[in-house]
């Protein structure tokens, strides 16, 4: 290629081009399952799981492929880090009684913390280390989306997959380019305290969450992090509309909101960083279109977490009938360990996509192949 053919267009497409030489992105294949007995799940700890399944590691390897082809060095190097350790440095500046107190009561004054106590609103956690890896963090809530060991990690992998398609798709059809950086950071990153929110506890279960202004906490908790990284105001801004979109006046309070809790959390004025419009009460004038890809992207969701929801108890079905699990086993380790490893090993999706159209008796067999029936 000529230096003259080499337009930014087509430098953005060699950068596609090289991700996805690095790492294709991962597809279930019931060959690629361990199988395991179920004492052998339960001495397993999440990460060992995660690390045990191909789905999870393969979807870690595309998603940090996908990363390194970030054309600006510092925010490559930036995003990268995070995901290698998503420590929540934000505690950094909350680590004194008083000024978590003085942040959880501007929050309370905005009405943002109207259910949270102020010992809950930040989980347990220090500022050096986060206290478990990306790869190991579910998804979401234990009763929701990609809850498994591993789950952020296949969801994100997923949302940056949908986001480069909208981004390539507005290439080809609308004839114009996205800033592509910013729509790998901000999808990238948009779920990066997860594993600090949802910490796996002793019954195999993982934390429960608490709202903050409007939504699950990690959301705004990502964004404050991304903000007191030093990351870019539009990369942050794109971040905070993965929960909802800046195209109506209603839609828009949610991403303008969790910026401004992020802002308390991190001691910033949003207007100033470049996070708000002068008049703080919009996102910055033009809004760019990054942030509707981010939103648009987080969509996985939607599909994945009644899958979930009807998923859950029919394994738990299956617990009892093929592994000796009685009732009350089912809110107990026992099952828990089952559950995490099954849906490590194969995609809630997938599962019920047998289930839904083969029966019951297919589904069973699948996860016979997952852990060996009693």
């Amino acid at each position: 290629m000529s230096e003259q053919d080499m337009t930014r267009r087509n430098f953005l497409l060699v950068g596609a081009a090289a991700a996805a030489a690095v790492a294709s992105f991962p597809t279930f294949s019931l060959a690629d399952v361990r199988q395991a007995s179920l004492s052998d799940c339960m001495d397993m700890a999440p990460e060992d799981m995660a690390k045990r399944s191909k789905m999870v590691t393969d979807s870690y390897a595309y998603l940090l492929a996908v990363v390194d082809s970030i054309q600006d060095p510092t925010l490559r190097k930036s995003v990268r880090g995070v995901i290698e350790d998503p420590a929540p440095t934000i505690l950094s500046d909350l680590s004194s009684p008083s000024n978590r107190k003085e942040a959880y009561g501007a929050l309370s004054s905005m009405g943002f913390v109207k259910k949270t106590s102020l010992e809950e609103f930040l989980p347990a956690g220090s500022p050096k280390k986060s206290p478990q890896p990306f790869l190991s963090a579910p998804g979401s809530g234990y009763q929701s989306h990609h809850a498994y060991p591993g789950g952020v990690v296949t969801h994100t992998a997923a949302n940056v997959r949908l986001s480069l398609a909208f981004f390539d798709d507005y290439q080809k059809t609308y004839g114009f380019d996205l800033d592509r950086d910013v729509v790998i950071a901000s999808q990238a990153l948009h779920d990066l305290h997860k594993p600090w929110v949802f910490q796996w506890d002793a019954s195999g279960e993982s934390r429960t969450e608490h709202p903050l202004a409007g939504t699950g906490q990690h959301h705004p908790l990502s964004v404050a992090e991304s903000i007191r990284r030093g990351l870019p105001a539009e990369v942050c801004v794109a971040q905070a509309c993965a929960h909802n979109h800046p195209g109506f006046a209603k839609d828009e309070e949610g991403p303008v909101n969790w910026i401004k809790a992020a802002c308390v959390l991190t001691g910033k004025d949003p207007v100033k960083a470049g996070l708000l419009a002068e008049d703080g009460e919009t996102l910055p004038l033009p809004r760019r279109m990054e942030g509707f890809v981010c939103h648009l992207g987080d969509h996985d969701w939607v599909l994945t977490v009644p899958a979930a929801k009807w998923m859950i108890p029919v394994l738990g079905e299956t617990a009892m009938e093929s592994y000796g699990l009685s009732e009350a086993d089912l809110k107990g380790r026992k099952f828990n360990a089952l559950r995490n490893y099954v849906f490590s090993q194969a995609p809630i999706m997938a599962l019920y996509h047998e289930y839904s159209t083969s029966g019951k008796a297919a589904l069973k067999k699948t996860v016979f192949e997952i852990v060996k029936p009693v």
